[in-house]
């Protein structure tokens, strides 16, 4: 792509995600058309935002810029999204912080570290495992599983039943359809909802199922779009986790510096970098409640507005050369988990996990190499591999 075939329409070609290409066109539209109308075709017209401050603005204006509507594009043809106004991200305020807060302690600063222990020792499983092959698959046998499982546990699943949720949401992410047209998946938690009416349990479908929301109880419906919303997000620590480990390959000079310092202050700084690098939530999508101004250019009542987080991480003018993979970068204010009301209710958790990878990654690997090309993912939702094959060479 040359400096004269740069168009602001192709921001919504899968291609250009999955080649990487994308960047540049980000680069070129915050310096040329930071906020930018598409005229609606096959997808509804919306409004393009790429720069850092912009995009921060609206996330953090739930007042003027309402999730409700819909917070990912859609084709035109699907309609509204069936969960709109009915789950946390589908919501806003004071209705978001009523969902939120029913979940709340589950996703707890408090709640991680009862858990430490038990996810430091199934990570060490899982890379263990994969050490142990030769060869593995990041997306699948260490990202995915990791995430899956870190939210099979907080819903309540059974340890005996987490491979079979691994299995179940790798279908339905494989196939592009929604949780909700997943049979087997959706039957399991109907099961475990209705199991959770005739025993409470502290975990998340327990407090779904139990806990008020405004004085009265969630309906069934809205309990398993609460899953289906939780158990979605997941998908994107394991992609964070997945490319995280290709950027260490990539750049050995940072897995070496990983490796010789090894300390909490390291390991904190490199975690939120892989966060920013990988930034694996591609668009967040809100629609304006009045009308407003954005960088100059006139945003009308109902417009929808599409804030493009990984241009917001490279943005020039908040994070220093911002290309450069550095494991030691700060600050380092990404959204890469969003700001404000909304940010991810599962940020503490995705943190707590990426640290602990990283450091089992150091105690257990000399060295991280590729072992045959990535696959990327076509998707303008999220980004990251589809497939990445990596050795993991053994102390």
């Amino acid at each position: 792509m040359t400096v004269s075939t740069f168009r602001p329409a192709d921001v919504v070609d899968p291609d250009l995600h999955a080649s990487g290409e994308v960047h540049r066109l980000w680069r070129w539209m915050r310096r040329h058309a930071p906020v930018h109308w598409h005229a609606p075709g096959d997808l509804p017209g919306f409004w393009s935002l790429t720069r850092y401050e912009d995009i921060r603005r609206v996330y953090q204006d739930p007042a003027l810029f309402s999730s409700a509507r819909g917070v990912l594009l859609r084709p035109t043809r699907l309609g509204e999204d069936p969960g709109s106004g009915l789950t946390m991200a589908l919501t806003d305020p004071p209705r978001h912080r009523a969902l939120r807060g029913q979940v709340a302690d589950r996703f707890s600063e408090r709640c991680a570290r009862s858990l430490a222990d038990e996810m430091r020792a199934e990570i060490r499983s899982v890379v263990t495992r994969a050490v142990a092959s030769g060869t593995c698959d990041v997306v699948h046998d260490i990202g995915a599983r990791l995430s899956s499982h870190n939210i099979g546990r907080l819903l309540g699943v059974p340890p005996q039943d987490r491979e079979r949720l691994l299995t179940w949401t790798t279908e339905a992410f494989a196939s592009g359809r929604p949780l909700t047209s997943h049979l087997a998946l959706m039957r399991y938690f109907i099961d475990l909802m209705y199991a959770r009416m005739e025993e409470p349990a502290q975990d998340v479908m327990g407090m779904l199922v139990h806990n008020e929301v405004d004085g009265e109880l969630l309906t069934e419906t809205e309990i398993l779009l609460g899953c289906e919303n939780l158990v979605g997000a997941a998908e994107n620590a394991g992609l964070s986790m997945a490319a995280g480990i290709l950027a260490l390959a990539a750049h050995p000079e940072q897995w070496r510096r990983l490796v010789r310092e090894r300390d909490d202050g390291l390991l904190r700084t490199a975690t939120e970098e892989v966060l920013r690098w990988t930034s694996s939530a591609t668009h967040s999508m809100r629609t304006a409640v009045r009308d407003t101004v954005v960088g100059g250019r006139r945003i009308a009542a109902g417009d929808r507005v599409v804030l493009w987080i990984p241009s917001a991480n490279r943005d020039e003018s908040v994070f220093p050369e911002p290309d450069r993979f550095d494991l030691g970068r700060t600050p380092n204010r990404h959204l890469a988990l969003g700001t404000g009301e909304h940010v991810c209710i599962g940020s503490t958790m995705a943190r707590h996990q990426m640290r602990m990878l990283l450091e089992t990654l150091t105690e257990s690997v000399a060295a991280v190499e590729p072992a045959g090309e990535a696959e990327p993912l076509r998707s303008i939702a999220v980004n990251g591999p589809a497939h990445a094959p990596v050795r993991l060479v053994p102390r």
